[in-house]
Parts: structure tokens; sequence; C-alpha cells
């Protein structure tokens, strides 16, 4: 049964919208289809230390998390490097390496976003790192602060996107 009124069918055009999404693969990984613009990497987390609160509530305000709006896929951006390190300071885990931007024209922002995910394959939680006008040519070397305990860790998958000026 449809309830009727301007509540029910805001419900049924949110729902259907939901399903429509979910049938046509949308993430909130705007742009990316799930696995074939992400590449895998491999945490080895062994030598990690555990954050205290005080740690943690630091970490935190470096860690981001917050998507940009409009950036997409682009030819010009590539992850020449990408490796787990586990600093032993406030940062703890991260994902660090460096993009390239291999065109000729600067890219106003350029995001790298890392999922991260425990040896059960399920997802823990998803971080970035971003920086604006990237020249051509220009390389960045970006940091990715994972707020998961190291032990929970176990695989990462990484993407590069931007927005062109």
């Amino acid at each position: 049964m449809i309830a009727r009124g301007p509540v029910g069918r805001r419900h049924l055009l949110a729902v259907s919208g939901a399903v429509v999404c979910g049938l046509a693969g949308c993430t909130d990984d705007a742009g990316l289809d799930g696995t074939s613009q992400y590449e895998d990497g491999e945490i080895d987390a062994a030598n990690a230390e555990p954050r205290g609160a005080d740690e943690m509530a630091a970490a935190e305000r470096l860690a981001e998390d917050e998507l940009h709006e409009g950036v997409t896929p682009l030819e010009e951006l590539e992850i020449t490097d990408h490796k787990f390190v586990a600093e032993d300071d406030v940062r703890g885990p991260t994902v660090q390496g460096v993009v390239e931007n291999t065109g000729s024209d600067r890219i106003e922002v350029a995001e790298v976003r890392v999922r991260v995910y425990d040896d059960e394959a399920a997802h823990l939680g998803r971080y970035l790192d971003s920086t604006g006008e990237l020249d051509g040519g220009g390389e960045w070397a970006f940091e990715v602060v994972l707020l998961e305990s190291p032990e929970d860790l176990s695989s990462y998958d990484i993407a590069v996107l931007g927005t062109p000026t």
C-alpha cells in the first residue's frame, strides 16, 4: 500500500531514486565504478602502534574525509607511487605516495581517495588528501591519514580524481 499525500510521494520518490541508483551502480565515490579506477594496496601494520585518546583527537583534525564536489577521473592524473606507512606520531597509519599531472594544463583540484578494509574484506572507511593547482608536468606528494586502528587494517585501494581549470 502506498501512502497518499506529499510525505508519501516524497518517500516513494526517495526510495525509487535509491533503487535506481543502486541498479545503476551509484556510489559515494562519484565518477568511479567501484574497482576499475582504484589500484590495490597492501598493509603491513606489524610495527604500528595504536593511538592514545589524545593522539586520536589530533589525528582526527589531520584526517580529511570531506569529498570535493566536481572531481572526476582525469587521464592526466596518475598515481606514480603509493604505500602504507605507519608513522610513529599522531598521524599513525597513513597511505603516502606521489601523483603526477602528465598533461600540460593545470589541474584546479587533485584528490586522492583511499578506502580501507579488514582481513575479511569488509570496508572500514574512506579517507583522502587533496591539493589545489597542480601544474602540468608537476608532482604532488600526498599523505592520507587513516583513523582506523592499525590492527584492524588489512588492505586498501586508492584512486586519484581532479577538476581541470
